[in-house]
């Protein structure tokens, strides 16, 4: 009689988010004060909305900015998890739990009915029905926009007049779900004019890669020396 084998599993154990001990949370809780103020003295201001982010990223994974108190209905130990902010702006532990969920979304829901309106639309075209023809899509997925910046979004090949269905159903839907608001009354949507200055400002020198605020306004950040020589090999 063979040995049964047995797959030993570690436990789970849970481990509280605190971001204040991460790098990121000590560069900005250290110079994010100094940073607003030395845009003050050039008569510059950032939007509410990028304040806002900045100050629930702070408060983010923190007990004394609110709490829940977690117990299990078995051993009746007790937790307690600290209110994240939810934001989707640079804070890690938000911005991969929105990832997870959107990437769920995306395939659950969002490309299933780009799908169905690729497929009927082609398929209706072609004088078959949908028991008789199948098609198909072709998606390419970039990373990085005209700036090399992180810009992640979809590229796909299809016929012209179905990107007007797609995105009439696909608002449909969203706003069915919740997690699209037709009359746009979003923050970030209903700035006052010249809010964005300083914004656009910092932008444009973050393209140029050169230096946004302080003493050395202007001038191209120095590049790190490589550390291999590339050579011209003849063909």
């Amino acid at each position: 009689m063979e040995p049964s084998l047995t797959l030993a599993v570690a436990p789970v154990r849970y481990a509280r988010h605190q971001p204040k001990t991460t790098l990121l949370y000590q560069l900005v809780e250290r110079h994010y004060p100094d940073f607003l103020a030395a845009l003050g003295q050039r008569d510059r201001h950032l939007p509410d909305y990028v304040q806002d982010e900045f100050e629930a990223y702070l408060k983010c994974g923190r007990l004394e900015y609110g709490s829940l108190r977690v117990r299990c209905t078995t051993c009746h130990a007790e937790r307690l998890v600290a209110f994240s902010c939810n934001r989707r702006g640079f804070c890690p532990s938000c911005g991969a739990r929105r990832i997870t969920e959107s990437a769920a979304l995306l395939v659950d829901e969002v490309l299933a009915i780009v799908y169905r309106v690729l497929a009927s639309q082609l398929i209706k075209k072609a004088g078959l029905t949908l028991t008789t023809g199948q098609t198909g899509a072709v998606t390419l997925i970039q990373r990085f926009g005209t700036a090399l910046n992180l810009y992640i979004h979809f590229h796909m090949l299809c016929l012209d007049a179905i990107l007007r269905v797609i995105t009439t159903r696909l608002a449909r839907h969203l706003e069915r779900r919740g997690l699209l608001v037709r009359d746009a009354e979003s923050s970030h949507l209903t700035r006052a004019p010249g809010e964005d200055a300083a914004l656009e400002i910092l932008q444009g020198h973050s393209i140029t890669y050169r230096i946004a605020v302080g003493p050395h306004e202007g001038r191209t950040r120095a590049a790190r020396p490589s550390r291999c020589r590339m050579r011209h090999v003849p063909i």
